[in-house]
């Protein structure tokens, strides 16, 4: 799994970016948590979920907090959604292989450090 694969939970997406953000390794931020490196990984594969109490401890050994908030509900995915259903087939191809293109090139400037 590399640095830029989408991340299989939540959780999972936070470890990494706070471990990221923190210039740590898994065996880094196990040993600031107290806990194995073993676990860190499973938390980033997926392979487990950590409880909301253990992941606000890891991302404190990355010396990260975790600020929730509640808004109202974003319909935004679903509107958007029954629009691309409106569209011939192949423009809908054509929409999902620009994007397809954009999030490339945003991987790869990222990768490159710009």
């Amino acid at each position: 799994m590399g640095k830029f694969d989408p991340a299989p939970t939540l959780a999972a997406g936070l470890l990494r970016l706070a471990r990221d953000k923190a210039g740590m390794t898994q065996a880094d931020l196990a040993a600031e948590a107290g806990v194995s490196q073993q676990a860190i990984s499973a938390y980033e594969t997926g392979r487990k979920e950590p409880t909301l109490p253990t992941l606000q401890r890891l991302l404190a050994a990355a010396g990260l907090e975790m600020r929730i908030r509640l808004e109202p509900l974003d319909y935004h995915d679903n509107t958007l959604e029954a629009f691309m259903q409106t569209l011939p087939p192949a423009q809908r191809a054509e929409l999902a292989e620009r994007s397809r293109i954009r999030v490339e090139a945003e991987r790869l400037r990222r990768a490159r450090g710009h």
